[in-house]
């Protein structure tokens, strides 16, 4: 199995370094010096790793074959892909690939259905579960422990139990101001 591990950036320098975007929890593992990795668009590799170190909080790698800024210029917004054993699991308890959660059918707490994980969409600040609900349209769900608060893959499940208005097509906001015949005055908002 492939997995997209990073996609490269500007070129750094005049020795043919590169800037990368992570895209994987386990870049001591994915990126290290040696690792063959492919790549889209496939012409331009496989690409050998020769070298990699960390400037100003970014990865910099150089492949081999790569000696000048020109060349590496040329790998600019190539995706760089690491085959993966499909029963490889990552390190951590609470980690996923994403394999592993594509086609998770989604549930409230309660046992409702709230539809079937399509994509997992990593942001800079937390992962979400683009889900297909039953009547064909899509809710974003948070990968955050506060709102998933179960991934079965026995089951080919996970629960979540979202706060209000993140399913809902309505929320409803409470005030605890009163009005004036001492009844709380509730409001709706749509969400956009």
């Amino acid at each position: 199995m492939q997995l997209v591990v990073a996609r490269i950036g500007r070129a750094h320098g005049i020795k043919g370094e590169v800037t990368v975007e992570v895209r994987t929890d386990e870049p001591e593992l994915r990126l290290a010096p040696g690792a063959v990795l492919t790549t889209d668009p496939a012409s331009v590799g496989p690409l050998t790793i020769e070298t990699g170190r960390v400037h100003s909080g970014r990865l910099l790698l150089r492949f081999e074959g790569v000696s000048d800024r020109t060349g590496a210029e040329a790998l600019r917004n190539t995706l760089l892909i690491a085959d993966v054993d499909p029963e490889e699991l990552p390190e951590g308890e609470d980690e996923y690939y994403d394999h592993q959660l594509i086609d998770l059918d989604v549930v409230t707490a309660d046992g409702t259905e709230v539809g079937r994980i399509t994509e997992i969409s990593h942001l800079p600040t937390q992962d979400l579960f683009i889900v297909e609900r039953p009547d064909g349209s899509e809710v974003m769900i948070p990968f955050v422990e506060e709102i998933v608060a179960e991934i079965d893959l026995e089951e080919q499940k996970t629960v979540i139990t979202p706060p209000p208005g993140l399913i809902d097509d309505r929320a409803e906001i409470a005030s605890s101001r009163e009005d004036a015949s001492g009844h709380e005055d509730v409001s709706s908002r749509e969400e956009s």
